[in-house]
């Protein structure tokens, strides 16, 4: 971390932690607030979590078992156990619902992408592009995960207790991202919102680009990206940083003060007003 410099002009969020109500031109309403205490789509199913189905995929195609999981949440089974995955691709995804879906193995490429809703665990790895644009729920990989962990994810928790390759949480725009192990380069990279915790060390441009969000490490930085520059680690960052690693079992045993906290330097957000100059000094 020799070289980093905490920024003190007001450039950062003093927090890192947004709690203000987003508005924009319009506002359109999808839930009635008044209806029930949950939101849910109203093409959603009732689902019992004590009614339980297993799928073995030995001999299926990831669309059968896709097909197959919308077919048991239907019939109302609120636990769904998957057998044999064997690293195959594109599975889990688009779920739109409560759900427990456990995948006991592997899985490929692409897992559980697009979902709203279900509490995901593997217990094996995960490849590429797991949790790609999810929105709510969880998801908790028991070992180690692929390149771009994570991206462009709206919501809910995605956790890989082992470590994960490059380009994590690229282009996230919320929910929190929490890894055990290490990441390496351009984790975060274009990163518009949210929250990333790594335990162990950080690879290459860490923040590349980022817009706004925080990311906090645990070990080692390789280097900072265009714009992520180091901020306070806040007693409201410290407990949130304590909630989240030991609901996850992932708390280190020395604490959460030795956590470095990375935010947008926001040099960025005014990027076409830079004189030629200036430009060039920040790239």
């Amino acid at each position: 971390m020799a070289g980093l410099t905490k920024v003190v002009d007001g450039r950062s969020h003093d927090m890192g932690l947004h709690n203000e109500q987003l508005s924009g031109r319009t506002m359109q309403v999808f839930f009635d607030t008044t209806d029930e205490e949950n939101y849910t789509y109203a093409w959603s199913h009732d689902v019992d979590f004590n009614k339980r189905a297993e799928i073995d995929m030995q001999d299926m195609t990831p669309t059968e078992v896709n097909i197959k999981i919308r077919e048991l949440l239907e019939a109302g089974n609120g636990t769904i156990v998957i057998k044999n995955p064997s690293s195959r691709h594109s599975i889990g995804v688009g779920i739109l619902n409560k759900l427990n879906l456990i995948f006991e193995g592997s899985l490929g490429y692409f897992g559980c992408g697009l979902i709203d809703g279900p509490n995901v665990r593997v217990t094996g790895r995960v490849g590429w592009s797991c949790g790609e644009n999810m929105m709510a729920g969880t998801i908790v990989v028991e070992k180690n995960a692929g390149s771009t962990f994570g991206a462009a994810i709206r919501g809910g928790d995605l956790v890989c207790k082992g470590s994960v390759g490059s380009r994590t949480g690229i282009d996230q725009k919320g929910g929190s991202i929490i890894v055990g192990g290490d990441t390496s380069a351009l984790t975060g990279f274009m990163m518009q919102r949210g929250r990333m915790v790594f335990c162990g060390n950080a690879g290459k441009n860490l923040g590349d680009s980022m817009y706004d969000g925080t990311i906090y490490v645990g070990g080692d930085i390789a280097s900072l990206g265009v714009d992520a520059v180091p901020a306070e680690l806040t007693a409201q960052d410290k407990a949130w940083l304590t909630r989240k690693l030991t609901q996850y079992d992932l708390m280190p045993e020395n604490g959460v003060d030795h956590f470095t906290k990375i935010v947008a330097g926001k040099t960025l957000w005014n990027y076409d007003n830079l004189e030629p100059h200036e430009k060039k000094i920040v790239l």
